[in-house]
């Protein structure tokens, strides 16, 4: 949060949609987080989804003062894909698409300028303007979390892709010889191996086979990663096999991905970001010779804050604000 010992002249509303929670944020556009208030999230569907972003921004505006004199606009990330220059979210998800004119719907309730982008394009967004986007044209932004999805940026601009699905990356398969069963048909994707549900699963998988593990098991309640990794770098066994196959699968990702678009650095970001054991585990997977050219190496984020794709939401609703006003201009 910033200091509030100074006048702040304008601020962005902000959205970051998740999959279990909403946070919604004022933030200036320098990426400055002011406030901001957690709600619960709905992505069953696209339309449950927005009925929650409305029901939330209404909620803020009503319940949260604004700290700067004026708000320039709403900016919004969502999972799935999404036309961000026209502002209509195509899919939450494979086989659940409904065609959504998010900025129309916002526009019209808000009378604000609104922008839309998917969540990683927005977290990427944010590390291209506040974090080793100051320093690198050529990077991709690898998050991981709950599942993995990637943003790249290639001599300067953000690749969206010809159906706004770029940075999908978490069916990429990566062990040809798993018996991993993934939900697009195809075995060994990194997702179901070395995301936080993907370790989840296997532990679930896995566990009889290991009787004297020491992870809980709790019926009707995830095993979360970082208990996995705990228990993992504690010697437990189990721990241990499911976290160096999730190394294995994202060293394997990476080195694909560093021979697709040449970048000289790896930032890592999501939920499983800050695991110090993880990623040393993974740079022991990796070869030297794939990775001599990824000159700054697997780093984590520059910000200041483990909010880029809120800091990301308000940057694209900056941008709608700027394009608004130009519009206006013409006009």
């Amino acid at each position: 949060m910033l200091a509030l010992d100074r006048e702040i002249p304008s601020s962005i509303l902000a959205v970051d949609l998740g999959g279990t929670k909403m946070l919604l944020g004022e933030i200036t556009p320098e990426g400055n987080i002011l406030r901001s208030k957690l709600y619960p999230s709905d992505t069953t569907s696209q339309e449950a989804a927005m009925e929650q972003i409305i029901q939330a921004v209404e909620d803020y505006i009503h319940t949260v003062p604004f700290v700067a004199k004026r708000q320039l606009g709403i900016g919004i990330a969502v999972v799935g894909r999404v036309d961000q220059k026209r502002g209509i979210w195509h899919e939450i998800e494979p086989g659940k698409s409904q065609l959504t004119d998010v900025k129309a719907i916002m526009e019209s309730r808000f009378r604000l300028p609104c922008g839309v982008d998917n969540d990683v394009a927005c977290a990427t967004r944010s590390e291209q303007r506040f974090g080793w986007g100051t320093e690198s044209d050529h990077f991709i932004y690898l998050n991981v979390g709950t599942g993995i999805a990637a943003g790249f940026v290639a001599n300067g601009r953000y690749v969206k892709g010809s159906h706004f699905n770029a940075g999908e990356i978490g069916h990429t398969v990566v062990a040809s010889d798993s018996d991993v069963l993934c939900g697009c048909g195809r075995l060994g994707c990194v997702e179901r191996i070395a995301s936080g549900l993907g370790m989840h699963e296997r532990v679930m998988a896995l566990h009889q086979r290991y009787p004297g593990t020491s992870i809980k098991i709790k019926e009707g309640e995830r095993v979360t990663a970082q208990e996995i990794l705990q228990a993992a770098e504690a010697g437990d066994k189990l721990g241990f096999d499911v976290s160096e196959a999730a190394a294995k699968a994202l060293s394997s990702l990476i080195m694909n991905l560093v021979r697709v678009s040449d970048p000289d650095t790896i930032v890592v970001g999501g939920g499983l970001a800050g695991s110090a054991y993880l990623w040393n585990r993974v740079k022991q997977h990796l070869n030297p010779r794939t990775m001599r050219f990824v000159t700054n190496g697997i780093v984590t984020t520059k910000q200041n804050t483990p909010d880029a794709s809120l800091i990301g939401a308000a940057l694209v609703g900056l941008e709608a604000w700027e394009t608004f006003g130009k519009r206006d201009e013409v006009q």
